[in-house]
């Protein structure tokens, strides 16, 4: 435990400063951040990142992770994002043909698969924080208070499992403690600030993004389970790796502000 509280404020003294800052220096961490948990995913698959495919999917990952104005350049000579993505497919299926089935279709699918699960999360983080550090804290605020709330809801009064093969200590009492918790306080700091929104609304749209962050980590937690690992990774002592840190926010973020701006409408 002492471990897991002292990792815990190292890391959100370097985190937190380019959360405030923003600008490239976050973008870039954001980039950064992905291609960690690309190379977390490859490692529990049994594929290297270090390799042909290895470096065709991270060039996939980071261009699906750029932030959107890194790649504005492209399209001076009518590329797209789709193209790009596509040369990146077509390159990992014809290294099947030449690799002599060391690298096989499978592993193709897994590597695509792995390139937009991290890729699009951590584009929308860096995108999230260039729309106001506002909805950043915003979305920190329901993943982090879902997640903690959830745990001690569920030791308190949890009786009924949630997913017993995938993570045997979540109950179905603490996933809905954790999203009552997320609605009052999440939500108490979005009218704290003053942000547009009917408060009805808002409270509905945390709702969703709090069941989309447990079923993030959820999925997380099955990934591991079916590869036989405990932590994604041993980048922080006692709290595992990138994914381990930021599986909620991969399924919250994305979801964000397309919903935000759709339920301000309304």
């Amino acid at each position: 435990m002492k471990t897991r509280i002292i990792t815990a404020i190292v890391g959100l003294a370097v985190f937190l400063p380019f959360v405030i800052y923003g600008k490239l220096p976050f973008e870039l961490l954001s980039m950064l951040l992905a291609a960690i948990a690309l190379y977390e995913i490859l490692v529990m698959t049994k594929q290297s990142l270090f390799s042909v495919n290895g470096i065709i999917t991270l060039v996939l990952t980071l261009s699906i992770a750029a932030p959107t104005r890194f790649l504005e350049w492209l399209e001076e000579y009518s590329i797209r994002q789709m193209e790009i993505t596509f040369v990146c497919m077509a390159l990992l299926l014809s290294y099947t043909v030449f690799s002599k089935n060391r690298y096989h279709f499978d592993q193709v699918g897994i590597g695509i698969l792995a390139a937009f699960y991290t890729g699009f999360g951590f584009h929308y983080l860096a995108e999230t924080r260039n729309e106001g550090l506002e909805y950043v804290i915003f979305a920190l605020l329901i993943v982090w208070v879902t997640d903690t709330m959830a745990y001690f809801v569920g030791r308190a009064l949890g009786k009924h499992k949630l997913a017993p093969n995938v993570s045997p200590n979540k109950t179905v009492e603490g996933f809905v403690g954790g999203i009552v918790f997320a609605v009052l306080i999440a939500g108490g700091y979005y009218l704290y600030i003053g942000l547009d929104g009917n408060p009805l609304v808002i409270a509905l749209l945390i709702v969703i993004l709090s069941i989309f962050g447990q079923l993030g980590d959820l999925v997380e937690s099955a990934l591991k389970r079916y590869y036989g690992v405990k932590d994604s990774g041993k980048l922080l002592p006692g709290h595992g790796g990138v994914l381990d840190r930021f599986d909620n926010l991969l399924f919250v973020l994305p979801l964000l502000l397309p919903l935000l701006h759709i339920l301000q409408i309304l």
